[in-house]
């Protein structure tokens, strides 16, 4: 079997077991395999094609761990979508309580609930929005 073809198999498991454990470590590994099948593919011996391993994974280990855990981690002021409304204030347009009311988000209508279940909550009155379950804001005064 040619050697760029272990490599691109070694390059594959090493590929699926990134998917499975997501730890960002066998990842760029399996990066390093494709280069090394490259090299292997160009002709290059297996000293070459080891070293072209050794370097490889030491490289995309050093680049590309760390930008790609830097943007697994996504601070608060960069959220979107329901999550981002999480913290922020709301007025009361209609009375909200344990079965329902509206209050308005960021210049949005929406359905909500009151957090605490035995709390009535007046038009007018600020809130803060808790939760988002589905499309209703669960808020707290």
């Amino acid at each position: 079997m040619p050697g760029w073809v272990i490599w691109m198999l070694v390059a594959a498991a090493l590929a699926g077991g990134e998917m499975l454990t997501l730890g960002l470590f066998l990842g760029p590994l399996s990066l390093a395999a494709v280069l090394a099948a490259l090299v292997a593919l160009g002709g290059g011996s297996v000293e070459l094609q080891a070293a072209a391993f050794v370097a490889g994974s030491v490289a995309a280990l050093a680049i590309v761990r760390p930008i790609a855990r830097r943007h697994m981690r996504t601070p608060a002021h960069i959220r979107t979508g329901a999550a981002a409304l999480i913290g922020q204030r709301a007025i009361v347009l209609e009375k909200v309580d344990a079965d329902g009311g509206l209050v308005k988000i960021g210049g949005e209508v929406w359905t909500a609930r009151a957090y605490d279940e035995d709390h009535v909550i007046e038009p007018g009155t600020r809130v803060e929005v808790m939760v988002i379950q589905g499309a209703t804001a669960l808020v707290s005064e």
